[in-house]
C-alpha cells in the first residue's frame, strides 16, 4: 500500500491510495481534526445516489489498509478524529473493523461511525463499543422506498426492532451519540409527510437526526432548495428532535459524502 496523491481544497485535504493488488481508495482529512477512512474496496449496498458502490463491491480491506490510511498521513495532518465513513459498510466488514477500532482508541483517538445497520447483528455489537458516535442512514421510513434507495441495507423494520432494543439498556448520554442520518433528495423523500414521519419515528427512539443535503454527484438525483431545507429542519425541531445540519465539509466536491470512488483516475507527478 502507498499514498498516490494528496489533493486539497479549501476544506477538505483527499488522499489517493494505492493498494498492493492495484486497486485504488480513498481518506479524507476534514474540519481540522477528523480523517474520514474506508473498509472496503467498494460497496455492496448499493446506494443509487453514491458514487462508492458505483462499481459494486470488489473486497474487504484488510486490517493493516484500514490502519494504514491513518499511519500515512499522520504526520501530514493532526488527525485526533476518526470517522468510519468512507468508502464501505463497515459492518460488512466488522471483524476488521472492530479490530482497527480499539487500535484508534489504544491511540487516544475518538472514533465515531457511518452505517446504514446491515448486518444487523453487527449494529448491536457497534452500539456496545464505547464509540464516539454513530449514524444510522434511514433516508425514508416507508420500507419500499428506503430499499429502492440502499438496495442492500436489510430490512427498515427489522433495524428499528433493533433500535428499540439496544437503546432501551443504554444511557441516554450514549443515547445522544446516536442519531438517525436522512440524505434529503428531491422530489424523493423532502415532503412534509415524509418529515413528519422521520420525526416521529427519532422522537420515539429517542435519537436526534443528522439532516444531509445532496452532493448532486448522479444525474437522476437533485438537492432540495435552501427553503426546503430549512423548512425540513423547523419541522423536525417543532416535534423536539434534535438536528445535526450539513456541514460546508460534507458538501464540498472534494472528498464530501457520496463523492469517494474506487480506483479514481490520477495524475502522476
Amino acid at each position: 500500500m502507498r499514498l498516490l496523491q494528496d489533493l486539497s481544497s479549501n476544506l477538505n485535504r483527499l488522499f489517493l491510495f494505492e493498494l498492493y493488488d492495484g486497486n485504488r481508495i480513498e481518506a479524507v482529512f476534514y474540519r481540522g481534526d477528523t480523517l474520514c477512512i474506508s473498509t472496503q474496496v467498494g460497496c455492496a449496498v448499493g446506494c443509487p445516489f453514491c458514487l462508492s458502490g458505483k462499481r459494486g463491491i470488489l473486497r474487504n480491506l484488510s486490517l493493516e489498509e484500514i490502519i494504514n490510511q491513518y499511519e500515512f498521513v499522520r504526520d501530514k495532518v493532526s488527525v485526533k478524529r476518526i470517522a468510519i465513513a468512507g468508502i464501505g459498510e463497515p459492518l460488512m466488514n466488522w471483524e476488521r473493523v472492530k479490530s482497527a477500532f480499539w487500535y484508534f482508541k489504544k491511540l487516544g483517538l475518538k472514533v465515531s461511525f457511518y452505517t446504514t445497520g446491515h448486518p444487523i447483528k453487527n449494529l448491536r455489537e457497534l452500539i456496545r463499543l464505547p464509540h464516539a458516535g454513530i449514524s444510522i442512514s434511514i433516508h425514508s421510513t416507508e420500507e419500499e422506498k428506503r430499499k429502492k434507495l440502499l438496495p442492500h441495507a436489510g430490512s427498515l423494520r427489522d433495524l428499528i426492532v433493533v433500535l428499540r432494543e439496544e437503546l432501551s439498556v443504554v444511557s441516554q448520554r450514549k443515547r445522544k451519540k446516536i442519531s438517525l442520518a436522512y440524505l434529503l433528495l428531491k422530489g424523493v423523500n423532502d415532503s412534509t409527510q415524509d418529515i413528519v414521519n422521520l420525526a416521529k419515528l427519532a422522537k420515539s427512539l429517542g435519537l436526534s437526526v443528522t439532516l444531509l443535503r445532496y452532493n448532486s454527484t448522479v444525474e437522476d438525483y437533485e438537492d432540495v432548495d435552501d427553503k426546503t431545507y430549512e423548512e425540513a429542519f423547523l419541522l423536525l425541531r417543532s416535534y423536539g428532535i434534535r438536528v445535526t445540519l450539513s456541514t460546508r465539509f460534507r458538501e464540498d466536491k472534494l472528498g464530501g459524502c457520496g463523492t469517494l470512488v474506487v480506483n479514481r483516475d490520477f495524475i502522476r507527478c
